[in-house]
């Protein structure tokens, strides 16, 4: 069973240069250019169904408990008046491993739902933001403690569920 079926144009190709003007290049041409259609081979021989609706925004969603915020959002709740610990996750869509994080900061939110607050920053769209926080790679955690006195704890890169629970249970 031929994968790949070859034909010739009816039309020449005209050439670029006296170095394109041999028949093997004007073959692989005729392939390049081709108007014919190609039929993706499928084993099934029904048309594709969506099981469910996608999602409005991609890793970002109205149920999600770990909420997307601005530039300016943050600012005012590091500056406000809290009792818990704020966890900043700064992450790209793009980014295998911040997809991975943000299924486990869903997870920190519901067993610290009353205890932290967890929020996200797509460093895409808050570009200055992730620039003045010193962002350089992805995901970058920010854990800031409810007490002004005590410094925020950064990591950067993937990290286990298991050394988050540490961070907010032990140094905050």
């Amino acid at each position: 069973m031929a994968l790949l079926q070859t034909h010739t144009l009816s039309h020449p190709i005209p050439s670029i240069s006296p170095i394109f003007s041999s028949p093997k290049i004007h073959f692989q041409n005729s392939l390049l250019f081709s108007t014919t259609k190609i039929r993706h081979f499928s084993l099934s021989t029904h048309p594709r169904k969506l099981l469910c609706k996608p999602p409005l925004g991609k890793f970002v969603r109205e149920d999600y408990l770990v909420k997307k915020m601005s530039a300016k959002e943050i600012e005012e709740l590091v500056r406000g008046e809290r009792n818990v610990p704020l966890i900043i996750d700064f992450y790209a869509t793009w980014c295998g491993p911040c997809i991975l994080m943000a299924q486990e900061l869903e997870m920190l939110a519901v067993e610290y739902e009353k205890n932290a607050i967890i929020v996200k920053v797509d460093t895409d769209d808050e570009y200055e933001f992730a620039h003045n926080m010193q962002v350089k790679g992805l995901p970058t955690l920010f854990f800031i403690s409810p007490d002004p006195n005590k410094e925020a704890i950064r990591t950067e890169g993937l990290i286990p569920i298991q050394m988050m629970r540490d961070i907010i249970d032990n140094e905050m």
